[in-house]
């Protein structure tokens, strides 16, 4: 492996020092290059690649050059890639690398280490969300809006599929059916359970609020998830526990009490849109409480349209409460 070091950035704001690597698997092939490491504003940094269209590229990153861990898995249809390392307002010094992979298998989005290899985290659709963990393919409220079926192109079928409720922005038998295997558990509450096809119920698990399953190494508890739209006992949040990772997926809530005391949340997805679920401030409110290490604001969008409230909700929420949140494109 052929590794180039790049000229170091220091930086004024509480990223005391950044630097970049590049790394290319073999001599023949164009290195990844960082042609920009640029703090923001809200003390963020944005880094910007040089990197050959049609590959697959990981971006490393590190306080100490000595332990690094996965930030994103991405892949390029351009000669450029730009990212935003989120989590660097909160840390002293930040070092970053690239490498360049085999788009064999690859599969794009976040890295969140656990103790037995990375989550990554790849945002659909609205709720739609894909998880991979140690080979194991896992979808959250798998949506078969046509317009983002392409958010779906290369990803394999389901090991794991988990049902909030039975609105039809959250589920969906038919897509159920294209992404199931034959082992595939299905995790739903009981009204999601009545609609399901008869092959498969033969696989579903049902929950209600906590309740708990574990499938191959992912223990699953249900938890509230109501508000004056969504009736109490009709849907589920869920608490994912993957590697000593505990992942929180909201699915149709309000600013209810039981989320609130939430324990030892690593990572949330909230949903925040009015006039269904929760309104910015709301979603605030619980994560202030909740205080998770990283929030994914998702199902954003409002009833005229608008998908200004994720944005609004990092805004309010501000840095103090030493909280990452990822934004990312859910639409």
């Amino acid at each position: 492996m052929n590794t180039l070091l790049l000229p170091q950035c220091r930086c004024s704001l509480s990223v005391a020092a950044v630097f970049a690597l590049a790394i290319l698997p073999a001599l023949t092939q164009t290195a990844p290059e960082f042609t920009e490491i640029r703090p923001l504003t809200n003390k963020e940094v944005r880094l910007q690649l040089n990197a050959p269209a049609g590959r697959g590229y990981r971006i490393d990153a590190a306080t100490n050059p000595a332990a690094w861990s996965s930030l994103v898995t991405v892949t390029s249809s351009a000669n450029s890639l730009a990212i935003t390392d989120s989590a660097a307002p909160f840390l002293p010094a930040r070092f970053y690398r690239a490498e360049q992979l085999s788009l064999t298998n690859l599969v794009a989005g976040d890295h969140v280490p656990t103790l037995q290899g990375d989550v990554v985290i790849k945002p659909l659709y609205h709720a739609s969300t894909f998880l991979r963990w140690n080979g194991l393919a896992i979808y959250v409220d798998p949506d078969d809006d046509a317009s983002y079926e392409p958010t779906y192109a290369g990803l394999p079928r389901a090991d794991l599929i988990l049902v909030t409720h039975s609105h039809g922005d959250h589920f969906s038998s038919g897509k159920i059916e294209a992404l199931r295997q034959s082992h595939t558990r299905i995790i739903v509450p009981q009204p999601v359970f009545t609609s399901l096809t008869a092959a498969q119920k033969t696989n579903a698990i049902v929950l209600g609020y906590g309740g708990s399953t574990n499938v191959n190494g992912i223990t699953v508890e249900a938890v509230h998830a109501y508000n004056s739209n969504h009736a109490l006992g009709t849907g589920n949040g869920y608490v994912l526990n993957i590697g000593g990772q505990r992942l929180y997926f909201s699915g149709d809530t309000g600013n209810v009490p039981e989320i609130r005391v939430l324990q030892n949340i690593d990572v949330a997805f909230l949903c925040m849109n009015t006039p269904f679920t929760m309104t910015p401030n709301d979603a605030t409110n619980v994560v202030r409480t909740m205080r998770p290490r990283i929030v994914y604001p998702y199902h954003y969008r409002n009833q005229g349209g608008t998908t200004t409230n994720a944005a609004y909700f990092k805004q309010i929420l501000g840095t103090d409460p030493g909280i990452e949140v990822r934004l990312r494109k859910w639409y």
